[in-house]
C-alpha cells in the first residue's frame, strides 16, 4: 500500500470514520470510474484543483460529477479573480498529490491550510460520497457527515457554492 494511501486510513481510524474500500485499476477521470464495474449506489464527485489569476490562492472544488463546473461563475460567487486549473507542480506542492488522484483527502498534506475548499451545494443532500484515498487505484465510500467531520479536522476554510 502506498504511503499516501496508508496515511488516509490512519486519519480515518483516528477520527473513527468508517469507510468501504474498493481496489481497482488506475483511473484518472470520472468517466473512467463510471466504466468500472463497481456496484456503488453513491455519488462520485469531481475534485478540481484551481488557482486564481495571481497564483496566490488555491481552491479544491468538490462538484457533482454530472455537472460541468463554470470557473467564471465560481470566481464570481467567491469574489475571486479568474480561476484556472493549477499545475501538476502546484498540486504536488499544496496537496501532495498526482494528477488523477485529486481528493479532499489530500488536505492531510496541506499543513499550512493554504487551500480553500469549495463544495457544490448539491453535495450536501447526499448520504454517502465516494472518493480517492490519495491514490487513483482505490476508492473509498464514507458518509457525507463524515466528510464534513474530516474537513473540520483538516481545518481548511470551507465555502459552499452553487454550481448549476
Amino acid at each position: 500500500m502506498d504511503k499516501k494511501e496508508s496515511k488516509v486510513y490512519e486519519v480515518l481510524e483516528k477520527l473513527a470514520i468508517p469507510y468501504e474500500k474498493y481496489n481497482h485499476a488506475p483511473v484518472a477521470t470520472i468517466a473512467a470510474i463510471e466504466e468500472l464495474e463497481m456496484d456503488l449506489e453513491v455519488i462520485h464527485f469531481k475534485n478540481l484543483f484551481l488557482r486564481n489569476s495571481k497564483g496566490d490562492q488555491h481552491y479544491l472544488v468538490l462538484v457533482d460529477s454530472s455537472k460541468k463546473a463554470n470557473t467564471k461563475a465560481i470566481a464570481k460567487q467567491i469574489g475571486s479573480t479568474r480561476l484556472s486549473f493549477a499545475s501538476d507542480e502546484r498540486l504536488e506542492k499544496y496537496l501532495g498529490l498526482e494528477p488523477g488522484a485529486v481528493s479532499p483527502m489530500g488536505l492531510i498534506n496541506d499543513i499550512n491550510k493554504e487551500v480553500e475548499v469549495l463544495i457544490d451545494q448539491d453535495l450536501v443532500s447526499q448520504e454517502k460520497v465516494t472518493l480517492h484515498p490519495n491514490v487513483n487505484t482505490a476508492s473509498i465510500t464514507i458518509s457525507y457527515e463524515n466528510l464534513k467531520k474530516f474537513l473540520a479536522w483538516c481545518g481548511n476554510k470551507v465555502q459552499f457554492v452553487e454550481i448549476p
